[in-house]
């Protein structure tokens, strides 16, 4: 009988301790929430360097004078039209 009432006393604090080591839903959510917190302001951050190394690209700058360019030439010749 003894044998019995120590393995049920052993259990129930197995029980006790798995129990009390898990996360709660509440708990988990809050990780989530933080998780993704963090994912976003680090997405955040790559797409911001992204677009700046983008803007200051010889791409970028040699297309925006190439339409200043070619803006100013309209404007040139609707002036020439207009007098």
């Amino acid at each position: 009988m003894r044998l019995y009432l120590a393995v049920a006393v052993l259990m129930l604090a197995f029980v006790a301790y798995t129990e009390a080591q898990e996360d709660t839903i509440e708990q988990k959510f809050v990780a989530f929430r933080d998780h993704m917190t963090e994912m976003s302001k680090s997405l955040a951050e790559k797409a911001k360097t992204t677009f700046e190394q983008f803007q200051t690209s010889d791409l970028a700058v040699q297309s925006k004078n190439w339409f200043q360019e070619q803006i100013e030439s309209l404007k040139a010749k609707v002036r020439e039209i207009s007098q």
